[in-house]
């Protein structure tokens, strides 16, 4: 594999990196993708990118994607994460918006695409119920047709931001005699501001509300919202999945965060000594580097398969379990560095904002919150314990 940038690619960083430079919004320099952001800046880089043409660059052109190339894309994504850059949120240009331009009517493509694309409509996703996650075939959210509509009940949870969402996209049974779980589902659009919706906070471990759960009573949704065939839901639930699980690698970022955590590294002191110059150290961080490094051939790999037209395949569960494992160790390793200043974190300080009482330096604020949010990735997109089973089955062929 040649690893050596054309002089065209060299040129297309180069413009990226000025782009980026000169757009991206002062105000947001430095947050990082924090769950406690508010909608206007989760939201305010998309609008700048919708503008430029630049917020979806893995959509077919003819929905408003970028025709990038793979290395493209991969530049792209280093040169975002180079100044820890809000990006798009993947719910809607990453996850549902492949599912509508791939398998939705015309109708659905020209009523929802523009907006997933210049980022003025949020959306959530309905999948996991109390009863089923990483089995999400038993789910029991219940779609009934009623004339022109679809009436549905039930509870969702887990849905990431959907205090915020305007649109969500949801499993629901439609065939409860079906003869398998998986033939009774369909994949619905819906309107967050509908009656009968009501999302409520789940207060994660440490101090957040990024996620929530959804009840559904009585929702009406036109049958128009229904995603290609009733019943064949879980088709286009896993096509989404292999999407999302490719996007939860992360490679960029946990590049930056490693870049981030030498640094610290080399400012924190043990023994009087900087902790960079340990030997166990420095050790866990070089073998989290060769990790991250097998990992990003991969997803390269993974990505000139896209560029060929091809869709994702079961290299998105190995991107899943080895990204989410890195993510963990990183935010692991980062709060083992920064030591007794990753106690008392800002959730536990003053309503209004004030880091009066705050102690250590700005970098050690934010690494107890990030570690314990970070346990949830093993988890989401596809419990890893499930992607090893994936795995089994359609590469080992066992």
């Amino acid at each position: 594999m040649n690893l050596d940038f054309t002089p065209e690619e060299i040129a297309f960083r180069n413009e990226v990196r000025t782009f980026i430079e000169e757009n991206y919004p002062e105000e947001l320099k430095g947050l990082g993708a924090r769950e406690d952001l508010t909608r206007e800046q989760f939201l305010a880089w998309h609008k700048i990118l919708g503008k430029k043409g630049w917020s979806t660059p893995a959509w077919p052109e003819k929905y408003g994607g970028t025709g990038w190339t793979a290395t493209q894309r991969y530049i792209w994504s280093e040169e975002n994460a180079r100044v820890d850059a809000i990006m798009p949120l993947p719910f809607g240009v990453s996850m549902v918006a492949p599912v509508i331009y791939t398998f939705g009517s015309e109708e659905q493509k020209a009523r929802h695409l523009p907006g997933i694309r210049s980022g003025e409509v949020w959306w959530c996703q309905g999948y996991s119920e109390p009863g089923a996650g990483s089995d999400l075939a038993s789910l029991k959210t219940t779609a009934v047709r009623d004339g022109d509509h679809y009436v549905i009940n039930g509870q969702k949870t887990w849905t990431t931001l959907a205090q915020h969402a305007d649109w969500g996209f949801f499993l629901c049974r439609t065939d409860p005699a079906a003869a398998k779980p998986q033939e009774g589902i369909s994949f619905i659009l819906v309107d967050m501001n509908t009656p009968g919706i009501e999302v409520r906070p789940i207060i994660t471990i440490e101090g957040g509300h990024e996620v929530n759960e959804t009840w559904l009573t009585d929702v009406r949704v036109p049958v128009e919202n229904l995603v290609g065939v009733e019943n064949q839901g879980w088709t286009y639930a896993k096509f989404l999945l292999a999407h999302e699980r490719s996007g939860i690698a992360g490679v960029a970022r946990s590049k930056r965060g490693i870049e981030k955590l030498r640094q610290i590294a080399s400012t924190e002191l043990i023994d009087g000594e900087p902790l960079i110059g340990d030997t166990d150290f420095a050790r866990k961080i070089s073998q989290l580097e060769i990790d991250l490094t097998a990992l990003e051939f991969t997803e390269l790999r993974t990505l000139a398969r896209e560029s060929q037209g091809k869709g994702p395949g079961p290299e998105s569960s190995i991107l899943k379990i080895k990204g989410t494992e890195i993510q963990q160790r990183l935010t692991e390793l980062t709060l083992e560095a920064v030591g007794s200043y990753g106690a008392p974190y800002f959730r536990g300080f003053p309503e209004d904002g004030s880091n009066e009482f705050q102690i250590g330096p700005d970098y050690s604020h934010y690494a107890a919150p990030a570690y314990f949010n970070m346990r949830k990735t093993s988890i989401y997109g596809g419990s890893n314990e499930i992607q090893r089973n994936i795995i089994t089955k359609m590469i080992l062929g066992l």
